[in-house]
């Protein structure tokens, strides 16, 4: 099956919420061998300004992930998952994320390239911090935590 071109400019509506854990910021801490206090004690993240512990630039790739599932389950997407090669990850943060927050992401197609019998496909991840409510609780705040961009190259037959 080739990528369908017309994923270009679709969105995805943010949907599950993933709540910061302190267990969950020391745990991916640890994995990426981050190693600032702010991560591991509250009082050092107090220290700098923050409410409680402060995960790592890169844990918002949990959330943004959680989104990119939604276009890689899509069966109009065209994606072989066992043919993605993951090209590039970038984040922009509008604000750390600390633990207690409740995170939604909406997915955006930005781009779809093809290249060869493949395809490029750029995506762009917005979190918000929910200030109450659901992902779907149309009255809820939702505060811009950071913009997560994600290119995937899907290799076509024969690559």
């Amino acid at each position: 099956m080739t990528i369908n071109p017309d994923l270009q400019g679709r969105s995805y509506p943010a949907a599950e919420v993933y709540d910061v854990g302190r267990e969950k910021i020391r745990e991916f801490a640890r994995a990426v061998k981050a190693t600032h206090p702010a991560h591991f004690d509250v009082a050092a993240a107090e220290g700098l300004g923050h409410s409680d512990l402060v995960a790592p630039p890169t844990f918002a790739i949990i959330v943004a992930q959680r989104a990119d599932a939604q276009l890689i389950e899509d069966p109009e997407s065209g994606i072989d998952f066992s043919r993605v090669v993951h090209a590039d990850q970038r984040f922009t943060h509008h604000r750390p994320i600390v633990a207690g927050d409740r995170l939604v992401a909406e997915l955006h197609v930005d781009g779809v390239r093809a290249m060869g019998g493949g395809a490029m496909i750029t995506t762009r991840s917005e979190i918000f911090a929910l200030a109450s409510g659901d992902a779907s609780d149309a009255a809820g705040v939702r505060e811009p935590v950071a913009t997560a961009t994600s290119s995937i190259l899907v290799r076509g037959e024969g690559q």
